[in-house]
């Protein structure tokens, strides 16, 4: 449970990012101005070392830092590292210049506009004359291009069509500036025969995806991000898109339930952020979702699916992909008859989760019916997707004819599981092991949400969230048979050591005890319930 507040007196901004000149909230300002009465009751640090100190030669939460000790001066001054200052390698961000015209709806989305005129007249219908005219624009270069000056060129307020916008550049003009990709031109994803990690909600985030990498993901998704909430600058959905530099194949994956909203987020991102290929997400189960019709309702409204797709299509410079289940109700498939629809609408690549809405988790997913689908969306790549938890069970996916296949919970059981499947061998990991990499998941964690008392709790949810799906792992070295399916709940175990037994626990109270063993005690009153209530029990 997020507590209301995370400091009693928390101390000024002004104080923590060293200019105590000038406080930004003036006579209005209530947090507190004098260092010695924080640190009076600032709670004792949590170990000798800063990460973020450490790697980037610079803490920039000072003495709010749950690390200070390590990087505070004699008379309480922030140390730097000179030689290893270092700006954050992680892209994606927000600027706080574009957060402001989203907010104000002072962006204007062209491209969108013109695709969205054009899906409204039929999808047979010819692109219209403004749309036939090629853009000049300073900021219609590659995708990836992420920075400050560029989104505030994009968006400057007042300005009219985004190709009569004059902005400086760098370098010499070429045709990509100023010509569109035709459909053929656009960039391929080649990703056949590769370990997909899926986006997962709440679990997938960069720390997670960082360690999923470190043992053979070869690519990753950022969580899923609602499009009206990107296209309104919230900060919290646009974090959903951060990529790090070690995720060398990275995409994200949008949900939304409306042509004009879904078209405008992708020419947004298209010019904002720097990704491999974009991914629709029409496999949401939850009611919140369906019921707006989007997720898994997509599946039903294909006229609507059809313009979300081709709108995207246009405007985006990159591959669109889109992730779907085998339809809504458990007995009637529908994929089989979307899919060669998906492939002449523009779609690169699809992702089948071999289950239904209605089944949820509760059945074992179906992978004759994904290798019927194999057939009807050729030669359009298809993913496969459910159960798969060891290498058996990849290769037995492979043999459908699927072009790759997608790993979902049973990245959250056992993250080394693409090293398994890589090497073709079953891993009986120790738990001193299984605790190292945990240890590293809170280090990825402390320098991605921050090392104050905040992000210190921020970690600490994230991880206690994928401690109670890492507790149904069972221990290759106990198993009366190979190997462990996904299905299978354990009953109570002894493990061979005592942390073994602790990692092994479905009682949330011994997963805060491992939280506790990494990031130190928990606040008072601290009360942890699973997003998946059924993982736990008291």
């Amino acid at each position: 449970m997020k507590p209301t507040h995370y400091d009693k007196n928390r101390l000024c901004p002004s104080l923590v990012q060293e200019s105590a000149a000038k406080c930004f909230f003036g006579d209005r300002c209530r947090f507190l101005h004098d260092v010695g009465r924080y640190l009076e009751t600032k709670p004792s640090d949590l170990g000798p070392r800063c990460v973020l100190f450490e790697t980037f030669g610079r803490c920039p939460y000072g003495v709010t830092c749950r690390f200070a000790g390590a990087h505070l001066g004699p008379e309480g001054q922030n140390l730097v590292r000179e030689e290893r200052v270092q700006a954050p390698p992680v892209r994606n961000g927000l600027d706080r210049a574009l957060q402001q015209q989203l907010r104000k709806r002072q962006v204007r989305f062209e491209r969108a506009e013109q695709a969205l005129r054009q899906l409204s007249r039929g999808p047979g219908a010819g692109p219209s004359p403004a749309a036939a005219t090629p853009e000049v624009s300073g900021t219609e270069g590659a995708p990836g291009q992420d920075g400050g000056d560029t989104q505030q060129a994009l968006l400057e307020p007042g300005a009219g069509a985004l190709a009569s916008s004059s902005v400086q550049t760098c370098g010499p003009l070429t045709d990509e500036d100023i010509v569109r990709l035709r459909p053929c031109e656009k960039r391929k994803l080649d990703i056949g025969g590769k370990l997909y990690l899926a986006p997962l909600t709440t679990c997938g985030n960069l720390p997670f995806r960082r360690i999923c990498k470190r043992f053979g993901a070869d690519v990753t998704c950022g969580e899923m991000a609602v499009c009206t909430n990107l296209l309104q600058g919230q900060t919290s959905e646009w974090a959903l898109l951060r990529r790090h530099p070690c995720e060398d194949v990275f995409g994200v994956q949008l949900e939304g339930a409306f042509p004009d909203t879904m078209t405008k987020c992708a020419e947004l991102l298209n010019r904002t952020i720097e990704v491999d290929f974009v991914d629709i997400n029409v496999g949401c189960p939850i009611d919140l979702v369906y019921k707006k019709g989007g997720g898994c309702a997509l599946m039903n409204r294909s006229a609507k699916f059809q313009q979300i797709v081709r709108g995207m299509n246009q405007v985006l410079d990159v591959p669109l992909t889109v992730k779907i289940r085998t339809g809504v109700q458990e007995r009637v498939n529908l994929a089989h008859r979307l899919l060669p629809e998906l492939r002449e609408w523009g779609a690169a690549l699809v992702t089948l989760h071999g289950r239904s809405r209605e089944q949820r988790y509760t059945k074992l997913a179906d992978w004759q019916y994904i290798e019927q689908c194999v057939t009807a969306a050729s030669p359009m790549p298809l993913f496969g997707n459910g159960d798969i938890l060891s290498y058996e069970d990849a290769n037995r996916a492979m043999q459908t004819g699927v072009a790759g296949v997608m790993i979902a919970r049973g990245a959250l059981l056992k993250p080394w599981l693409f090293t398994e499947i890589k090497e073709q061998r079953h891993w009986d990991i120790s738990s001193s092991e299984r605790l190292a990499i945990l240890q590293d998941f809170t280090r990825y964690g402390l320098e991605h949400w921050g090392s104050d008392t905040q992000g210190v709790e921020k970690t600490r949810r994230f991880l206690l969230e994928w401690l109670s799906f890492l507790c149904r792992y069972v221990p290759v070295g106990l198993l009366e048979r190979l190997p462990q399916r996904i299905n299978e709940r354990p009953p109570y175990y002894l493990g061979r050591d005592y942390l073994e037994t602790l990692m092994a626990s479905q009682k949330a109270a011994d997963w805060i005890r491992i939280s506790e063993m990494l990031l130190g005690p928990v606040p008072p009153n601290f009360v942890f319930l699973p997003k998946h209530k059924a993982n736990a029990y008291k």
